[in-house]
């Protein structure tokens, strides 16, 4: 067995997975919730079995020790020795990386140098890397970016109608969020694309946080998010893109900061703002069908957000051979695929078996119909098998 583990921390957790590489096979996974509070939750899931215990983690080092401590109790491994790669999950890569890097010296002083484009993330990635450096300090670590696939884009994709000093000096542009789900689901389409010489894929990677990418021939032409995850479709608590005088004008009328501003627009808009109810879409759509005005638009001006942008790449790449539904709203809510298709149908020709649709979640499946004009599939997304691929190719494969 060849053991890669990956690693997706946050400011007060750690998922992790175990795999035996190159089968890809998962041995292990987990999660470690509420590092740095008073009492925390571990999940372990390994063999069908699901174990949930409630330590103090009173940081990221000790959740990690506790990871491979009981990787060690279960017989999982025999020796922190045998887990022979650690791929970590990094938000933001900047102008600095277009593919997957492995964890030194430099890499870590630019993955410091972008934290205020990643404020919430890139910091927790450090903390994570610097804990397992310390558990398992001859363990080589790769860096997999979710912007590093969107570096592919051209000028006129990226840059902003800014000062272009501004641009220049302070790296001011469209960097995009979600890459590596992106490239994992423009690979899986392929599939459903035999015999297409340059596939033109539309991936639709819609959760609580959403971004929608423009693939051709496997590299992003275009994406929704911008310099950071807020611009692009509504999402859960994000405006999406807007009108940038809203900012101004928010700022003058209610006397808030900027800087609270800013924080209304990432933690308080969306659907939670429009709605009032939840950041929750399942909670929307359950009020929607009470009847609930605020719900129904929501539901509705997230649904035309994801039109937009369809729309907009449809024209961008010269047709789409494929549209893609991931991640939890993308692959869970067959009412949202419906809605979105349908409106679809008079533009794009896109027709979906909507009995198919109804029943589907959470599964890999092709759901237009034979006639449709563009196919149209529910992938789920796995970016821990992307980080665990480039982990295992980089630090073991590639030595062999």
């Amino acid at each position: 067995m060849t053991f890669v583990m990956t690693i997706n921390s946050g400011s007060s957790s750690l998922k992790f997975k175990l795999y035996d590489m190159p089968e890809e096979k998962v041995l292990c996974s987990g999660n470690c919730e509420r590092v740095g509070e008073k009492s925390g939750i571990f999940t372990f899931k390994y063999d069908g079995k699901k174990e949930v215990s409630y330590p103090v983690f009173p940081n990221h080092a000790v959740a990690a020790k506790l990871v491979v401590d009981t990787l060690l109790e279960k017989g999982i491994i025999k020796d922190y020795d045998e887990i022979r790669a650690i791929g970590h999950r990094v938000v933001q890569g900047g102008k600095y990386f277009s593919s997957s890097a492995f964890f030194d010296e430099d890499t870590e002083k630019k993955i410091e140098s972008l934290i205020p484009l990643a404020v919430l993330h890139n910091p927790a990635h450090l903390v994570c890397f610097r804990a397992f450096k310390e558990v398992l300090p001859n363990c080589p670590a790769v860096a997999t970016f979710d912007t590093a696939f969107h570096q592919s884009m051209e000028p006129e994709d990226y840059v902003f109608p800014i000062p272009f000093v501004l641009t220049e000096k302070y790296d001011i542009r469209r960097y995009g969020a979600h890459g590596t789900s992106h490239q994992y689901l423009a690979q899986e389409g392929l599939k459903y694309l035999e015999g297409v010489e340059h596939p033109k894929i539309i991936s639709c990677h819609i959760g609580s946080g959403a971004s929608i990418t423009a693939i051709k021939d496997g590299k992003c032409v275009a994406t929704s998010m911008g310099l950071t995850p807020l611009g692009g479709i509504m999402m859960g608590t994000r405006t999406g893109d807007m009108d940038p005088s809203v900012f101004n004008y928010v700022v003058s009328v209610t006397g808030k900061s900027a800087e609270e501003v800013y924080q209304m627009f990432n933690k308080k808009s969306g659907f939670l703002g429009v709605s009032g109810i939840s950041n929750d879409q399942r909670d929307i759509i359950e009020a929607a069908d009470n009847g609930n005005p605020r719900a129904i638009l929501a539901n509705k001006l997230f649904n035309r957000r994801i039109l937009d942008y369809i729309g907009q790449y449809y024209v961008r790449l010269g047709g789409c051979d494929l549209i893609i539904f991931s991640a939890g709203i993308g692959e869970n809510e067959p009412r949202t695929r419906r809605d979105v298709c349908k409106a679809l149908e008079s533009s794009l020709g896109v027709k979906i078996n909507e009995e198919v649709n109804a029943k589907l979640r959470g599964k890999d499946m092709l759901i237009s119909l034979p006639e449709s004009k563009v196919k149209v599939a529910v992938i789920p997304t796995d970016e821990e098998i992307m980080i665990a691929r480039d982990a295992y190719n980089m630090c073991i494969k590639g030595k062999q």
